[in-house]
């Protein structure tokens, strides 16, 4: 039964001519498949609203070729042959009692048009954005009037598609609409420039436009960001203000946050649950229209606290929808403790940025619903009354035993430490990654409930004790180590100096408490959170701290999930000096000698220790003994031997979750293709032929 403290959560919202059955909003969100994957869309939308969203959101829907988002994969309404893959969504979403959004935007200078090969354009003159070699050129009255009538006629796409609600997107710095509300790209002095009123003109000529167009039976939802954090050359909050209140009773709903993007999907590491109330608060009280608000939103005593102090009125999410599709049907079931919560790492960003499908940390389904038919609460049912055992209780082996128990498999786990989580337990000792133990606590909550799974810790087993167990399954869920030699992508040798000096020291020593003092450096060969972390760590223990790294900046894969520009603030804030484009070429516990990798000029510094984050090593002992003995498997009634996770190849936690689950699903289920999962296929059109 629903607890009545969260009865609020369930009751509809009105949004113009449309209405909602409670009161949680996936707000749009990008997934790396839109309209190169429609059919792999629409099945992921369709989980959600099959777990309880009441409006289930596309992502980006590009509105014409002049706002070509590739090599992103964002959705389109280009023209009337782009209606069929959102119409499949529609009906996807319908089918389960939820309303369908779409938010239409054209990227103005922030796009790309590298398909489409149009001329980029904006409200005045400028470079594009993301530093492609062009520039986008300034609107005329004619282009704005024909921007117009291009969002009029996407949103009557949208609406012969079947969807609900239709967004206008002013936020994120990734739309027009706010291209002309901000002073740093709208130089004009026509009558869209220079006033606060004239910069507005263009977004309440779009709403007007959209609510003529489709507002008989579709809502109009307007998109906008209270606050860049930029000062003067951006909106402030101050200035989003007076422009709720300009257009206040304008939409038909109001959704509100931050930009751009890495300060709206903040990583857990830099902001808590709820982080953006401060910036939203106001709309409330300049509106009589429903508010929609994020804020990495897993609590539901959060999320009444919100609705009921007037902050928002509909819950808005995106990553807490992908981490748990199902998050609202829990909550109403009285299920909160089987929510599987948002850790704020940010690897479902990644996909967008890496132009591949979404990914999720604590969802191993995510993505995969139409791939590989995989729902993210069933499981298809065991095939045989087997006994597995699974050796190592880290994440991979964790959701091994998890879902191996919810197929019904009689599963022993065998973990050789004193407490579960291996690596997460580890690692979320480290600043900043608290959250990340959620990866660990639902699991293990979880398997705490299946009483066919059996935990064993402080069991170390050898390859006799594993023969002599009578499982006919095994899985090595072992691990890996932090490698000190200086071996890693730009040093393929490693590094002579460092492989035996009592002053070298990895991310390991640092985990189990050996820290260096002193001067400090943390050599980044791998180039995603762990060095910055050490970093950190470092300095809070008193370090002087001297942040090496080979590439050209710091920590380069983190702009995949948002973390980069809160990682080069906070190390600039604590004072860590930084050597990019630099590796070690020597070290004596004093004097630490490095190499520019352009020029190979050298300088020398003082340092009394280095810190290595460079490549890993399994710990895969086991299961090579295990290999060596695979005469002996047959006797001792093993009938599958299988090593996963880190202790195959190191990777992200996310890695390690999809390696548990994928076994746990694939184990004594035929292979039937060697392609292991489904692809799009595109038939030409008529009119392409």
């Amino acid at each position: 039964m629903r607890d009545p403290r969260y009865d609020i959560l369930f009751t509809p919202v009105q949004i113009g001519p449309v209405r909602t059955k409670n009161r949680f909003f996936q707000v749009p969100h990008c997934n790396g498949m839109g309209h190169a994957m429609p059919l792999a869309h629409a099945a992921m939308r369709e989980v959600k609203a099959e777990g309880g969203w009441a409006v289930v959101s596309t992502e980006e829907c590009e509105i014409h070729p002049t706002g070509d988002l590739t090599p992103y994969v964002e959705a389109r309404l280009w023209d009337d042959r782009d209606i069929p893959a959102l119409a499949l969504m529609c009906d996807k979403v319908h089918a389960h009692g939820a309303l369908a959004a779409v938010e239409l935007t054209h990227n103005g200078p922030t796009a790309s048009n590298l398909y489409s090969r149009e001329v980029l354009i904006g409200p005045s003159h400028q470079p594009s954005k993301y530093g492609y070699p062009s520039q986008a050129r300034a609107m005329t009255l004619k282009d704005i009037r024909e921007y117009r009538r291009w969002h009029k006629e996407a949103a009557l796409r949208a609406k012969r598609a079947g969807m609900d609600i239709i967004y206008v997107y002013a936020a994120h710095d990734l739309s027009l609409p706010m291209h002309f509300l901000q002073r740093r790209r709208n130089h004009r002095s026509d009558e869209y420039g220079g006033t606060l009123e004239n910069r507005v003109r263009l977004l309440r000529e779009v709403l007007q436009d959209t609510r003529e167009a489709v507002g008989d039976k579709c809502a109009v939802a307007l998109r906008f960001a209270t606050d860049e954090l930029l000062g003067p050359e951006g909106v402030e909050l101050s200035e989003a203000h007076d422009i709720v209140g300009l257009l206040a009773e304008l939409p038909d709903l109001w959704d509100v946050n931050l930009a751009a993007w890495y300060n709206d999907s903040v990583p857990s590491r830099f902001a808590p649950e709820g982080a953006q109330e401060s910036f939203v608060s106001f709309v409330k009280k300049l509106t009589t229209k429903p508010v929609v608000g994020v804020g990495r939103f897993t609590s539901p005593d959060t999320m009444v606290s919100q609705i009921r102090r007037g902050v928002i009125d509909l819950i808005g999410a995106a990553r807490p929808s992908i981490a748990d599709p199902f998050l609202p049907r829990k909550i109403e079931e009285g299920r909160v403790d089987d929510i599987r919560e948002c850790i704020g790492c940010n690897i479902c960003v990644s996909g967008d940025m890496t132009i591949s499908p979404i990914r999720c940390t604590q969802n191993p389904t995510m993505g995969e619903e139409w791939r590989k038919g995989w729902h993210p609460e069933r499981l298809p049912p065991r095939r045989h009354a087997s006994r597995v055992l699974v050796v190592g209780g880290g994440p991979a082996g964790l959701e091994a035993a998890r879902a191996l128990g919810q197929r019904g498999y009689d599963v022993s786990l065998a973990e050789a430490r004193r407490e579960l989580g291996g690596r997460v337990t580890r690692e979320v000792r480290l600043p900043g990654l608290a959250e990340w133990a959620r990866v660990r606590d639902w699991r293990v909550g979880q398997i705490g409930k299946l009483t066919n799974v059996s935990v064993y810790l402080d069991s170390v087993l050898s390859a006799q004790d594993v023969l002599d167990f009578g499982a006919e399954h095994v899985v090595l869920a072992t691990g890996c180590h932090w490698r000190r030699d200086g071996f890693g992508r730009s040093n393929g040798m490693g590094i002579d100096c460092l492989a035996a000096h009592p002053s070298v020291f990895t991310l390991d020593d640092l985990m189990d408490g050996r820290l260096p003092s002193g001067n400090v450096a943390v050599f980044d060969d791998d180039g995603f959170y762990y060095a910055s972390i050490a970093a950190d760590l470092l300095h809070q223990h008193g370090c002087k701290v001297t942040y090496v790294t080979p590439e050209d900046s710091v920590a380069p894969w983190s702009v995949n999930t948002l973390d980069y520009r809160h990682i080069r603030k906070r190390m600039a804030k604590q004072g860590i000096d930084v050597q990019v484009s630099h590796s070690v070429a020597g070290f004596d516990g004093g004097v630490l000698m490095l190499e520019n990798t352009w020029d190979g000029s050298r300088i020398e510094q003082a340092c009394d220790a280095i810190v290595t984050v460079t490549a890993r090593l399994p710990d895969d002992a086991l299961y090579q003994s295990l290999l060596e003995r695979e005469a002996e498997w047959t006797d001792t009634g093993i009938r599958s031997l299988r090593c996963i996770g880190d202790a195959e190849a190191p990777g992200l936690i996310a890695h390690a979750i999809y390696a548990g689950h994928r076994y746990a699903r694939e184990l004594e289920e035929p292979s039937t293709d060697e392609v292991a999962f489904k692809r799009h296929f595109h038939a030409a059109h008529p009119q392409d032929v």
